[in-house]
């Protein structure tokens, strides 16, 4: 059976009832594809809110669907593709909500979320996101599960064998709260060092932006009010961080005074949230461009934005030669005049110096970023960051945590 035809199918399907948000994960949990327009904020509620847990832990024990729940009424369901008896794919639809969402949810929900440790701005856009949320009936809805369980699975459902399970409300993410300042600090950093680095790679930062501190806890009953708070301390530290990146004072004061007479006019959440991603996306590429070399040629050049860009992934020679439009020989020895570098060891530094970034801002054991940055080895890893930082990966993050 063609599962892939089939979920495609489904999916064609169902584009006519109102658009269902479809997610799909691989057997470890790992976002490979959706078609949500807020997939930033609403993944980020899905795992933080524990729906994602509570799914995998349902496929360790059981091959049928399952519906999870959460305070504010969001729903999702999720269907366990199968390949003997293993999950080769996890199919998420959702979230919806079984009825229109009414202000007193609206104002038990911003309450209940304020317990997080997130900022006011991702609070915001999600209670956005969650008002365009579809409106599906629980009888419509179970039996889209049971559709999709049988595209994937080729198997008959009855949906009265599909369990609902109920999270429960959230308490603050953290007892120990000097542990979670620590982080929040962290990743306010590891933002900011994007910025102050001209780092165009910088998605993966920007989607664990939710973890940025708040500074002083403002509370209130206007979320737009909040919202614009939120964004203007946002880009007044953004508008620093541009500055310590070499990008002149009266060029980042200028644009953070648009911005924030923008959000000041802004009307609504959902203009807000995408302002935030662009005065970030704009001082990134404005540092960027004042930090490019004037000494390198414009092939070096494009051969140093590419491999900042793809550190997660496979950089070969042949590749940046043909990026450039030169012959291997002729790219790798004028990278060499114009650097000072040959390319596997600019490969290897630039690697590193993001490696720093993430043992910095994150919990990630060594071999996840080892092996995210392409090294072969924990072993390999600790090997050429020794030899760039002067102290191996868990020294610089002991270092680095207890300054």
């Amino acid at each position: 059976m063609d599962s892939d035809g089939n979920i495609a199918l489904f999916r064609e399907m169902v584009r006519y009832e109102g658009a269902l948000y479809l997610w799909q994960f691989d057997a470890a949990g790992t976002l490979l594809s959706s078609n949500c327009p807020d997939e930033t904020v609403l993944g980020t509620a899905f795992s933080v809110f524990g729906c994602r847990d509570a799914l995998m832990a349902h496929a360790r024990t059981h091959t049928t669907p399952v519906v999870v729940g959460t305070s504010l009424g969001t729903v999702w369901g999720a269907v366990f593709e199968r390949q003997g008896d293993a999950v080769r794919r996890i199919l998420v639809l959702g979230p919806v909500l079984y009825s229109g969402l009414s202000l007193k949810q609206m104002e038990r929900g911003y309450a209940l979320y304020n317990k997080l440790e997130m900022s006011l701005a991702w609070k915001n856009q999600l209670l956005d996101a969650v008002q365009k949320v579809p409106c599906v009936p629980n009888t419509v809805f179970f039996r889209y599960l049971a559709m999709l369980h049988y595209c994937a699975n080729g198997e008959h459902l009855d949906i009265r064998q599909v369990p609902t399970e109920m999270l429960p409300d959230l308490s603050p993410i953290t007892p120990n709260k000097g542990t979670d300042r620590h982080k929040v600090y962290a990743a306010e950093r590891a933002l900011l060092d994007m910025v102050r680095n001209g780092d165009l790679d910088y998605a993966g930062a920007l989607k664990t932006s939710a973890l940025l501190s708040t500074g002083v806890p403002v509370q209130g009953r206007d979320p737009l009010r909040q919202a614009k708070t939120s964004v203007t301390v946002f880009c007044t530290l953004v508008c620093r961080a541009a500055i310590e990146g070499g990008l002149s004072p009266d060029a980042a004061y200028s644009l953070g005074d648009a911005y924030i007479q923008s959000c000041e006019d802004a009307a609504d959440l959902g203009t807000l949230s995408q302002m935030s991603h662009s005065l970030y996306d704009d001082f990134i590429r404005r540092v960027h461009q004042c930090r490019t070399n004037p000494a390198y040629s414009r092939a070096v050049q494009q051969c140093v934005d590419y491999i900042g860009l793809h550190l997660t992934s496979r950089i070969r020679a042949a590749d940046l030669a043909a990026l450039a439009g030169y012959g291997e020989y002729y790219i790798t020895r004028r990278f060499k005049q114009e650097t000072g570098y040959s390319i596997n060891d600019y490969i290897k530094f630039a690697r590193v110096e993001r490696a720093k970034t993430l043992l910095a801002s994150t919990d990630q054991p060594l071999e996840e970023i080892a092996g995210a940055l392409g090294f072969s080895s924990r072993s390999y890893f600790s090997q050429c960051f020794s030899q760039v930082a002067g102290q191996s990966p868990m020294e610089y993050r002991a270092a680095v945590r207890s300054g």
